[in-house]
């Protein structure tokens, strides 16, 4: 059998999967945030590994079974935990979706030449939600405990430290540190020594790399025997949630597209070279099997969602009725969902506007459209930089929105693209689980690729299937011109 966890932002997943992707048993526990006004999130990763022990004893109970023979872990991006020279935990995570270090990502541009040298030396633009401006501000802002860095690592590997003892990295979710070169996947000292002056303290705290096919470590006997797991299990790379989402999307190849509607909205698509845009808005990350995953992330998605419909009094389950009886454009509504800021386009203090407000367009059902019309716009804004004028005819579609049907034919329909939905809807634990199959396989005389492994374990349900309705495209455009040029009028 073999286990993938995936540690997100609301709570962590477990999958138990045998080699042929059938699923024996699952996993679920909620994680709290600490949060403040001056956009602070952040998480003890303490929580992480109580999760991680709850919902893994959770699929095994269920499974009825504890033979497993590799771990894959997914985990949230850029997140910042940090070490002493005791291998202890310093402080709380700051997470992916904290923007109280907009300020010190700004101030890193510029010391180091701005954007395009950023580009250049790099391959990379940081954007707020990066690890690079994390260390920055902790400099800042908590002196000591900056001092007292010794071990730096993403969310995932400290998940895969706990489990094995050993402080290793892998490409994948390395590229979104901002101190990573993606094309050349070795690590960007230079940014680090800009933050710290050139003492090499944070230089000397980076992990190991190590390639997509090599293995973490063998699980440490006392969590084998906590778990109740083999004490000769082993531990794959694993990856970020999105280059997890991407195995477990069968995005291991050109031309796939991969949508995920969560907490957050990312869309990428896997390339066998890196990404072409220099503007910065597209993460040029590696992918955690093979190439490269350029991608686009929006941060603010279900979360805007599912806070309007509480304000209006109602549930997802008034959603698709809502969507089903309005038009596209939401009779001249536009919504900028930026409750949360934005990281694309790269807007940490930006703040939600509702524009073309009239007697007879302001009902709950057009504020229940418009705000998935704008939380949508804007992450298909990303799908046409990542495909850099090329189209999609097929966008695999995955989270929480995607169980709304309404809300696949809005993407449809504005995309002209057929939109399909794994059956499998946990993308992450799933890509996490294949993974650790595909290193098992890789340590022994008969490796699998991962086209063969994501062809036999990846299938899409085709209930629900949409494609798009030819004449509801021009409305669309429409609409999304409308949202474009209010973004442009109000921030670029």
């Amino acid at each position: 059998m073999y286990l993938g966890i995936d540690c997100g932002t609301q709570g962590t997943k477990a999958l138990l999967i045998d080699v042929e992707g059938t699923v024996l048993g699952r996993g679920y526990a909620s994680h709290a945030l600490m949060e403040r006004e001056d956009g602070t999130r952040e998480q003890d990763p303490q929580w992480w590994i109580e999760a991680l022990c709850t919902t893994a004893r959770q699929a095994l109970e269920a499974a009825g079974s504890k033979d497993v023979r590799a771990i894959g872990v997914s985990g949230q991006q850029h997140g910042l935990v940090v070490l002493d020279e005791h291998l202890q935990v310093i402080r709380p995570a700051k997470l992916w979706n904290d923007t109280s270090t907009a300020r010190q990502n700004a101030e890193l541009i510029e010391m180091l030449g701005g954007a395009n040298a950023w580009m250049e030396r790099f391959g990379i633009v940081p954007l707020t939600g990066y690890t690079a401006s994390k260390l920055l501000w902790l400099k800042q802002h908590e002196p000591e405990n900056f001092t007292r860095i010794r071990h730096i690592l993403l969310p995932h590997e400290y998940l895969n430290f706990w489990l094995t003892g050993e402080l290793k990295a892998e490409y994948g979710d390395a590229s979104g540190t901002a101190f990573f070169d993606p094309r050349t996947r070795v690590w960007a000292r230079d940014v680090l020594d800009a933050i710290d002056g050139g003492s090499g303290q944070l230089a000397a705290a980076l992990p190991e790399l190590i390639a997509p096919d090599q293995i973490v470590g063998v699980v440490r006997p006392q969590v084998a025997d906590e778990l109740g797991i083999s004490r000769h299990c082993i531990v794959a790379p694993g990856g970020g949630d999105n280059m997890m989402g991407a195995i477990g999307t069968g995005n291991v190849r050109d031309g796939v597209v991969t949508l995920s509607l969560g907490t957050s909205s990312t869309v990428y698509t896997h390339a066998s070279a890196p990404s072409r845009d220099r503007s910065g808005s597209v993460a040029p990350f590696c992918a955690s099997s093979d190439g490269w995953l350029p991608l686009v992330c929006t941060m603010n998605a279900t979360n805007v969602v599912t806070q309007t419909l509480q304000v209006l009094g109602l549930t997802v389950n008034d959603i698709d009725p809502a969507l089903d009886a309005t038009e596209p454009g939401a009779d001249g509504l536009t919504f900028l969902p930026f409750l949360n800021g934005e990281r694309t386009p790269d807007l940490p203090e930006a703040r939600g506007s509702l524009l073309g407000i009239s007697a007879n367009n302001f009902t709950p059902q057009n504020l229940v459209r418009v705000v998935i019309e704008g939380v949508s716009f804007g992450v298909l804004g990303g799908l046409d930089l990542i495909l850099e004028g090329r189209r999609a005819d097929v966008i695999y579609v995955i989270g929480g929105g995607s169980r709304s049907k309404a809300w696949r034919q809005l993407l449809a329909d504005a995309t002209g693209a057929r939109i399909e939905v794994p059956v499998e809807g946990e993308a992450g634990s799933l890509g996490a689980a294949v993974q650790a199959i595909y290193v098992d396989a890789a340590q022994s005389s008969k490796p699998i690729g991962y086209e063969e492994l994501v062809g036999r374990i990846v299938k899409v349900d085709p209930a629900r299937s949409v494609v798009p309705q030819d004449h509801q495209r021009a409305l669309y455009i429409t609409a999304i011109e409308r949202y474009r040029s209010r973004l442009r009028e109000l921030y670029l």
